[in-house]
């Protein structure tokens, strides 16, 4: 026990509420895979439990590696990643693997497996605006040198995503548009950043209906229509009356681990609806309780950012943080009928593969903060003290 304490380090109730959250994932996700695993791997119920947990643990050992490198290195990083990234979103809607008429994955030459890009992008981008905002921090109202490169870097990579995932690269945009107004850039610089992306996703749509782009701009209009109508079509209308039932038959505290009956009708039980599974075996408690967790977690962060000696520091964490706990509301606000479908999956707990581990990276970061605030405290006793 001593010998794992001493190793890990940064702060505890991050750790714990990883843990937690794995566990809810394991649990959620074998519960919810049944009927998949009969159509796909010949009723091997074992077989998704596995490779989620194998992914799990992937992930735990990334975030490990992760918190003991010291976070400055990542400003670097994020350099680099950004430059890969670009050509990498580029190849992907070109020559992606195509699910639901959307490519957003790449598969690995000489492997079968695939990553999600968008993943990626979304990790270096925080990292390029945490590193452009502290650089620049006395500049800050220079247009040319310190807004231009960082609203440039967000239009292009959002450009990217949104044709084939509009919802990751709205998040994105949101995370980053925080992260800017955070940073001290001028409200004005902002409102045209925010002006930009209006005229610019107007022209897309526009382009796309008239020369016919492979833009899933059909797909984005039936979900708002079908959303904001009190006529919906029959596979919205199916899913979210199955998420309603599923959540309404829950109660308070549940049908207990396994004892799903939705799963079998709901459409993606294991990724996008994953929260209204927890809610019917876990109850209106298990809910709730998953969504304190990420409350936590943001609070937790804000307070690495409030103690973070560095700006870097703490514009990465909040950065990071605030992309991740968006998208886990966003999950849940789509499972409980508050948003319009996304595609979105539940951090941490929705069956995943490089999404779990990308999303373990980021908050292997974040405690690489919290590891420096940590080790600075313990100099400055011993400083006291001697």
């Amino acid at each position: 026990m001593n010998w794992i304490t001493s190793r890990i380090k940064g702060d505890v109730v991050i750790w714990a509420i990883v843990i937690i959250l794995s566990i809810f994932s394991l649990l959620a996700v074998y519960s919810s895979t049944g009927s998949l695993a009969y159509k796909k791997q010949a009723g091997n119920t074992e077989y998704y439990l596995i490779k989620q947990l194998m992914m799990i643990l992937g992930g735990l050992f990334l975030m490990y590696l992760a918190h003991r490198v010291n976070y400055i290195y990542y400003s670097r990083v994020g350099q680099l990643l950004l430059i890969i990234t670009i050509p990498l979103l580029l190849i992907t809607y070109a020559t992606g693997s195509s699910i639901n008429e959307a490519r957003r994955w790449l598969t690995l030459p000489g492997t079968s497996i695939t990553i999600q890009t968008s993943d990626i992008a979304k990790l270096a981008l925080m990292m390029f605006l945490a590193r452009m905002l502290s650089k620049h921090q006395k500049t800050i109202n220079d247009f040319k040198k310190a807004f231009l490169p960082m609203a440039g870097a967000t239009f292009i990579i959002c450009a990217l995503i949104a044709p084939s995932n509009l919802s990751t690269a709205m998040l994105l945009f949101a995370s980053s548009f925080l992260l800017m107004f955070i940073g001290r850039v001028p409200v004005k610089y902002l409102g045209l950043m925010l002006l930009t992306v209006i005229v610019g996703f107007a022209m897309l749509i526009l382009l796309a209906k008239t020369l016919h782009l492979p833009v899933r701009v059909s797909t984005w209009q039936s979900r708002i229509e079908n959303y904001m109508s009190d006529t919906k079509d029959a596979d919205a209308s199916y899913q979210e009356k199955q998420a309603k039932i599923a959540i309404a038959t829950g109660g308070l505290l549940g049908k207990m681990p396994g004892n799903s009956t939705q799963k079998n009708f709901l459409p993606n039980p294991f990724s996008d609806f994953i929260y209204a599974i927890i809610i019917e075996e876990y109850g209106l408690i298990g809910g709730i309780f998953i969504m304190i967790l990420y409350l936590v977690l943001l609070y937790r962060s804000i307070i690495i950012v409030v103690q973070s000696p560095k700006a870097f520091g703490a514009l990465l964490s909040v950065g990071l943080t605030f992309s991740l706990v968006f998208q886990a509301f966003l999950n849940m606000g789509v499972a409980t009928g508050r948003f319009p479908v996304t595609g979105l999956t539940l951090p941490l707990i929705s069956m995943g593969g490089t999404s779990i581990l990308f999303t373990s990276f980021s908050l292997g970061i974040i405690l690489s903060v919290s590891r420096n605030i940590e080790e600075n405290k313990e100099a400055e006793k011993i400083l006291a003290q001697s």
